[in-house]
């Protein structure tokens, strides 16, 4: 689903965005136990915890933020990548070559903003970018 975003030049979202997180039966136990409470985003840090929206409040003693990838692409601003919906639109076998310029390739964007995903793509674009760059003799 990240990659069909990126294919119709959308802007990417994480992939736990798209997919969701699996719950595991060790997951699904804590859950039923109440070991695990999830909930949404809260709103504010406290100078106890946090604080929700709707005014419910948790009190922490340890914030453990975990951001996840975001592409960062303001460097490359005035090649006019970027389309009318706020994406680049994509091509290439998976997905990292810009379909505008055929010679960049965005690994990190898209389905292979994860560390597997990345060293997987890396192999595949370099492949295509010799092959788009007439390199083999």
């Amino acid at each position: 689903m990240v990659e069909e975003r990126v294919r119709e030049g959308l802007p990417p979202k994480s992939v736990v965005s798209v997919t969701g997180l699996p719950i595991t039966p060790a997951i699904q136990d804590m859950l039923t136990n109440g070991v695990l409470d999830r909930k949404p985003m809260f709103q504010e840090i406290t100078e106890t915890g946090v604080k929700w929206e709707d005014g419910t409040e948790v009190e922490a003693d340890v914030i453990f933020w975990n951001t996840g990838f975001r592409h960062s692409l303001d460097h490359l601003k005035s090649l006019d990548l970027v389309n009318d919906l706020e994406g680049i639109e994509m091509s290439g076998k998976l997905a990292t070559q810009v379909k505008k310029d055929p010679r960049i390739h965005l690994t990190g964007y898209g389905p292979s903003a994860s560390t597997i995903g990345a060293n997987r793509a890396g192999r595949v674009a370099a492949r295509e970018l010799i092959e788009t760059l007439n390199l083999l003799k």
